[in-house]
């Protein structure tokens, strides 16, 4: 009796710890969801003025690999993103596109409950496409360049099914794009986003 009331406690432990082996080695996870990049670089001075970007929120879809218990490989992809460009004094001067690509190391701490927060840190390259002037720049050849940074991640997953997960998180990446006006540099603009989102998790 003795030994069948220790492999009952055993097995109803067992499940009872089931959601800390979530996030084991060889995992994978799919993320779906909608994002915001919100810029917190604040006016760039350039020789034109003062330069800001604008917000926007567009789809995402991130990709997860476990190389360890608790430790993935995440890659962010998403739908580009639009932005307003406007000039202290003359309002909007143009738009741009961009894709921010990140590929972060991430470390998930699992534990006995159904929520499970996590922290990354990674690298981001963003390349900036369809820049346009208006406005003042009307008819002028706009260029932002591409731009490589640091990128930190945090976040919480909390636990719908035996798969599936709702996620909650929030990025900091380090953007930064020299400006060119006609081939001519007029400076640099510091976009460096928060990035808010959420999105449905599906491990397999």
């Amino acid at each position: 009796m003795t030994t069948r009331l220790t492999l009952a406690a055993a097995a109803l432990l067992a499940t009872v710890a089931a959601p800390a082996l979530a996030q084991s080695k060889g995992d994978m996870t799919v993320g779906i969801g909608v994002h915001n990049v919100n810029p917190q670089g604040g006016n760039s001075t350039t020789t034109a003025g003062q330069i800001s970007v604008g917000d926007n929120t567009r789809p995402t879809l991130t990709f997860e690999y476990f190389v360890a218990d608790k430790i993935g490989i995440e890659v962010l992809a998403a739908w580009p993103f639009e932005h307003d460009i406007k000039l202290a004094g003359a309002g909007k001067i143009g738009k741009t596109k961009h894709l921010p690509p990140v590929l972060s190391i991430q470390y998930h701490f699992v534990n006995q409950s159904n929520v499970t927060p996590f922290v990354g840190l990674g690298v981001n390259y963003t390349t900036f496409f369809d820049d346009v002037g208006t406005g003042a720049l009307a008819g002028a050849r706009l260029d932002l360049d591409d731009s490589w940074g640091l990128a930190a991640h945090a976040g919480v997953d909390f636990k719908l099914s035996e798969r599936g997960s709702l996620r909650l998180d929030a990025r900091y990446i380090d953007i930064g794009t020299d400006v060119k006006v006609n081939g001519a540099k007029i400076g640099k603009v510091d976009i460096d986003p928060f990035v808010f989102g959420a999105a449905y998790v599906y491990r397999f």
